[in-house]
């Protein structure tokens, strides 16, 4: 490892970082992924929605929020036997992370014998594990770490300063609380956010400063493209304005600025990945994205799919990673 990892990035540097020429943004972003990551190797990961629909929040992006008239349904959280079934076609399709999502506020105490038993039984598959379910108290972050779960994620969604323009009902401050606590329990952290919600560049450089300047860095940096579903208030918004979608070299941009920051972390493509073109994902790839969601599906919304992925994969010579992740290894070794 050559890079050097910091936590003391200033806002002026990550938006000198942005105003790169983009070959030259792109040379840096693959040098530091090259010294820190295998090159030509991508994270295969697969997402289900163990509990779909209901949630209280009224994040502006979410189809899943009572606030929302997207048309989806409210479910009760998924049997333990329907989710192992699940993980099992995952890793069958060739995944090495398997990520569940509750559309929750926050789990009930009731709800963490299930969810503790669904960690234990898809990490006895040789899967590792992710859960999203909202906030955490102390005690429910305890119970994860000792039913085995290796990530938690809970995505800082924005920019500081335009966080409360997006959701109301829980504070920036509330999601950095959660990723201390799932920290403290000594989880895996898997934190990033959304693009595309028509925010400005300074929105994408406060982004990725406050993820670039945690104590640690997490683990895992999803970087989302808004999916503008319609009956979602930045979907009813932005839907029709063409103008609003995030242009496709500042998103390659927005990652490229996340690899250089965050070294060691993984940094997937995410939401909105199945509007991207293959010559959009080549470039994602070639800025330091190493991680994926495969299949058909996201929480609510489509996704590329399995066949698709391994058609680009060839295309590229891409391969899917097997071993480690850099900065979970880093970890061990310190242990």
């Amino acid at each position: 490892m050559t890079a050097e990892i910091r936590t003391d990035w200033t806002r002026d540097e990550i938006a000198n970082l942005f105003d790169l020429p983009f070959h030259e943004l792109l040379w840096r972003a693959q040098s530091v992924h090259r010294d820190n990551h295998a090159a030509g190797e991508v994270q295969l990961c697969t997402l289900l929605s163990i509990k779909t629909g209901g949630c209280p929040e009224d994040c502006g992006y979410c189809s899943q929020s009572v606030h929302a008239d997207s048309g989806v349904e409210a479910t009760k959280l998924m049997d333990v036997r329907q989710v192992l079934q699940s993980a099992a076609q995952a890793k069958d399709a060739g995944s090495q992370r398997f990520c569940m999502g509750a559309a929750w506020r926050n789990p009930k105490d009731r709800d963490m014998p299930a969810i503790v038993e669904i960690v234990k039984g898809v990490r006895d598959m040789g899967l590792e594990t992710c859960m999203t379910l909202g906030m955490l108290t102390p005690k429910q972050a305890e119970m994860l770490s000792e039913a085995g779960l290796d990530y938690y994620n809970h995505n800082i969604d924005t920019s500081p300063e335009r966080y409360e323009e997006v959701i109301s009902t829980r504070s920036f401050a509330e999601r950095i609380e959660t990723l201390d606590n799932v920290r403290d329990a000594g989880i895996n952290v898997c934190s990033g956010g959304i693009v595309g919600m028509g925010e400005t560049r300074e929105d994408r450089v406060g982004f990725l400063h406050a993820l670039a300047t945690l104590e640690r860095h997490p683990e895992s940096v999803p970087v989302n493209a808004l999916v503008p579903v319609k009956g979602t208030v930045l979907g009813d918004i932005l839907h029709d304005v063409p103008e609003a979608k995030i242009d496709d070299l500042e998103f390659v941009r927005t990652v490229a600025v996340a690899r250089i920051t965050m070294p060691r972390s993984m940094v997937r493509l995410s939401a909105g990945r199945e509007s991207m073109s293959e010559s959009v994902q080549a470039l994602c790839f070639l800025a330091g994205a190493n991680s994926i969601f495969t299949g058909d599906k996201l929480l609510t919304t489509g996704n590329r799919g399995d066949d698709a992925d391994a058609a680009l994969f060839e295309k590229l010579g891409l391969v899917p990673l097997e071993g480690e992740e850099p900065a979970r290894a880093d970890l061990v070794a310190a242990e």
